[in-house]
């Protein structure tokens, strides 16, 4: 029960840039959280994102929903159709203008900040803010890790009704209206 997990969506993901950065897929991550039945809490992911930091700072983040993945093939199934709905809704996207003291960043230093920008997702665009740690590993390879999970919340993307039928569809008692989203990504000069 990803709910609105994906939000994030993860999004869910900043980063900073001097010329283009791409998102480094096979070294990225992003994760989400539900909690069902008041009790039980498991963590899901998303298996793909792409994105960049053009050389203006401007952040674009993609996750394919279909690519959710629950440990638990069926739940897997049910959440793309039943949460996400993929054939209509098929990516969650997040855009933010990065910081310019993150495009800024020095080879061999890091720093933590804020960046705020739109998560659109399930037809509905919305606010959302990361806090992340921001490491310049080297001349063309940047890290940008969550410092905190953000949370994202099933009625703000439209997505209530979906968590229902999963709730309904698994026989639970409750099913978390917020997911706290957190991700690893990491970016390299094109």
């Amino acid at each position: 029960m990803l709910k609105q997990s994906l939000v994030l969506l993860s999004s869910l993901l900043l980063a900073p840039a001097f010329a283009d950065w791409t998102v480094a897929p096979e070294q990225s991550s992003l994760h989400f959280m539900s909690t069902k039945n008041a009790q039980v809490t498991e963590v899901h992911a998303f298996e793909e994102l792409s994105g960049s930091v053009s050389d203006s700072g401007k952040l674009m983040i993609e996750v394919p929903l279909s690519s959710v993945n629950t440990n638990i093939p069926i739940r897997n199934t049910r959440m793309q159709e039943k949460l996400f709905n993929v054939a209509k809704f098929p990516a969650a996207t997040f855009t933010a203008d990065v910081p310019a003291d993150l495009m800024k960043l020095q080879p061999g230093s890091s720093t933590t900040a804020k960046v705020d920008g739109t998560l659109s997702l399930h037809g509905v665009e919305a606010p959302v803010s990361f806090n992340v740690s921001v490491s310049k590993v080297s001349a063309d390879t940047m890290v940008v890790n969550t410092v905190s999970p953000t949370l994202i919340g099933a009625e703000t993307f439209g997505l209530t009704a979906g968590l229902d039928m999963l709730q309904n569809i698994a026989g639970l008692k409750s099913i978390t209206q917020t997911s706290p989203v957190t991700f690893s990504v990491t970016f390299e000069m094109e």
